[in-house]
């Protein structure tokens, strides 16, 4: 199907202090949905998120995050990613948020955002390896049209 950049961003996984189970997670399903995947890692840092969004931007055709979603004092993934964003795409976090409410309250306490930089999909998930599945799945079927459409292939 295609490139696709799954970025952990977590200080305990880029200090090695923890394992990077959601970037695992959406590894093994974005291989299973017919993608390439890269993998990179990155701390809780707005300028190396931005930078790694950007370089990632630029070869893959679809970007996933995980982690910083939340509300804690290092979670700037939104903040980073919205401010590389041409294009936001909101209601790919909508309904990312809807689906996860199904499973847990505290699904709207995420601060997810979706959009496009060039011809890439970019998608922010929660930093848990089941809310990260959970919200990817949720959009999952919309991605190829959606990297189609980013591609130039308009026709209905």
């Amino acid at each position: 199907m295609g490139l696709a950049s799954v970025i952990t961003i977590s200080d305990g996984v880029a200090s090695g202090h923890r394992r990077d189970e959601s970037g695992d997670a959406l590894e093994a399903l974005l291989i299973g949905e017919g993608f390439e995947v890269l993998r990179s890692v990155v701390p809780d840092e707005s300028d190396l998120i931005a930078a790694r969004l950007l370089e990632s931007a630029a070869t893959a055709q679809l970007v996933v995050t995980t982690g910083g979603t939340g509300f804690g004092p290092r979670d700037v993934t939104p903040e980073a990613t919205i401010s590389v964003l041409e294009r936001e795409a909101p209601g790919l976090a909508q309904l990312m948020i809807a689906k996860g409410l199904e499973s847990t309250p505290k699904a709207a306490l995420s601060r997810l955002r979706a959009g496009v930089i060039g011809s890439c999909l970019v998608v922010n998930l929660p930093g848990s390896p089941r809310g990260a599945e959970e919200n990817l799945r949720a959009i999952l079927s919309l991605i190829p049209h959606i990297l189609d459409l980013l591609a130039g292939d308009t026709e209905h």
